[in-house]
């Protein structure tokens, strides 16, 4: 059920977490250029049974790319021998046949090294097999974050951080002779440890040799690009234009209808509605401004990165504050000699990461159920169960369909009947109620699934999520920290 490392390694925190940006001047040089950090890691070139290891056979159920197995190049979350997190992006077969000019690429973007970026830290030339391996990032994409956000909207300040961390991205890709980046698009900004955004260092070499450099939809790439077929330095600031327009709208709009509500001054059909009244017109003004600059239609009159940096370093909003904590994560800070390792369950449970929660509950269905007695005399079987049963199944089929207020009533009346006793319906019903903010019934639930299955890992899963989005954080990470002893336990057994 996806990677597990031999120590306990996977999503860990420091009891006391620095601030990746105390204040974000404090890393300023005296030009207000970021001084970019090595991370400390080297580039090693990768055996491909190594890789596989790391993947577990290049699981299904460790890819964590958009598309899935349906993407022609898949990334995959993988652990390796040192107990290291990684990305492995798998090429298709076709992609690099040249494996000298793969190999040189690889390594010159590996000599990147900088707290802005998912750094790329090695890679496979085996056969006809290129892949890349990167750093690992716990914490979703911009796209899961702004698009498709279940706990909160991301915050103004927030998104302002993301605009500038990802400008200084680039400004140091561009200060390393590597201003190209393909694709730059809301899937390649991704969130570390902490909750702060970094740029995958995978946009920084093509898919292939010859390879389109973009795959999103036309409407949304530079117009030069649809001319020539060729990607420029100016090229990366349109996207980057583009990702403005993502981050002040919540939504994925064509620069060019963008550009037409611009032009016609209708600023507010481009503000995101969640985030009314908590920014000023003149900050949304600033960077509808900076969008238009960069979208436009000759690259020349585009700005460069580094006046990215300047424009937007002096909007940025609470600036003392963690970025986890914009980001609404949990504090999952532990002791300094403490780590923990999640299965993607718990990892999941312990982002609130609802959809991922849904999708696992889906799939792992009711095989946890086994173990728990019912039983029932001859006369209640005949005379009661089937009712009890439909009720189930009807619940069922709702929780799949994520109608969960008509999951809720199902499920509700199977438990009402009291013939059958099942943790899952009531780890089902736990999660509709958090779906539905009646996050006090969800604690509840996720207890009495306890009650029942003393040693059931989801049960302490669904608490800590429950507690988390109650302001319980204490409470949430024993939770957690008792739901991976449990969950360890049972791997070992």
């Amino acid at each position: 059920m996806g990677v597990r490392c031999s120590k306990l390694s996977l999503c860990w925190w420091p009891s006391h977490i620095k601030s990746n940006h105390q204040n974000l001047s404090d890393n300023n040089d005296d030009d207000g250029n970021k001084k970019q950090k090595d991370s400390g890691v080297g580039f090693t070139e990768y055996s491909l049974d190594q890789l596989r290891v790391a993947t577990e056979g290049f699981s299904s159920d460790n890819i964590v790319s958009e598309h899935g197995e349906k993407a022609p190049n898949v990334v995959y979350r993988g652990c390796l021998e040192d107990d290291r997190l990684v990305a492995v992006k798998r090429f298709n077969k076709s992609a690099w046949p040249d494996s000298r000019q793969f190999l040189e690429e690889a390594r010159t973007v590996g000599e990147l090294r900088s707290e802005r970026l998912a750094n790329l830290v090695g890679c496979c030339c085996d056969g006809e097999e290129r892949l890349l391996v990167a750093e690992f990032m716990p914490n979703e994409t911009l796209s899961k974050h702004l698009f498709h956000w279940d706990v909160q909207p991301m915050k103004w300040a927030m998104r302002l951080r993301v605009a500038l961390y990802l400008a200084q991205a680039l400004e140091y890709c561009n200060s390393r002779g590597r201003a190209l980046y393909h694709d730059l698009n809301a899937y390649r900004i991704l969130f570390d440890q902490e909750g702060s955004p970094r740029l995958s260092c995978f946009g920084l070499m093509k898919n292939s040799r010859d390879g389109r450099s973009y795959s999103t939809n036309l409407a949304f790439t530079p117009p030069e690009y649809l001319r020539t077929g060729r990607i420029t330095p100016e090229s990366v600031i349109y996207s980057f234009g583009t990702l403005l327009l993502d981050l002040l709208s919540g939504k994925h709009i064509p620069p060019s209808h963008a550009l037409d509500l611009i032009r016609g001054k209708n600023f507010q059909m481009l503000m995101d509605s969640c985030l009314e009244g908590h920014f000023s017109n003149d900050d949304g003004t600033e960077i509808v401004r900076l969008a238009s600059r960069c979208l436009q239609y000759e690259p020349r009159e585009r700005p460069n990165a580094k006046s990215l940096v300047t424009a937007l370093a002096p909007l940025q909003k609470e600036t003392s504050v963690l970025s986890y904590v914009l980001m609404g994560l949990p504090d999952r800070s532990l002791s300094s000699k403490e780590t923990v390792l999640f299965t993607p369950f718990g990892d999941a449970c312990s982002r609130r990461d609802l959809t991922a929660i849904h999708e696992i509950l889906e799939k792992v269905g009711y095989k946890d159920d086994e173990h728990v007695a019912n039983e029932l005399s001859f006369q209640m079987w005949t005379n009661q169960i089937q009712d009890t049963l439909n009720f189930k199944k009807r619940g069922d089929s709702a929780f799949h369909a994520r109608d969960f207020s008509t999951a809720i009533d199902c499920y509700t009346q199977f438990i009402d009947g009291g013939t059958m006793v099942s943790p899952t319906v009531y780890a089902r019903r736990c999660l509709c109620y958090m779906m539905n903010d009646m996050v006090q019934e969800a604690l509840g639930d996720a207890m009495q699934a306890q009650s029942i299955s003393p040693t059931w890992p989801t049960a302490f899963y669904l608490q800590a999520v429950a507690l988390s989005s109650l302001g319980m954080d204490n409470d949430a990470q024993e939770s957690l920290k008792d739901g991976t002893t449990l969950e360890t336990r049972n791997h070992r057994n």
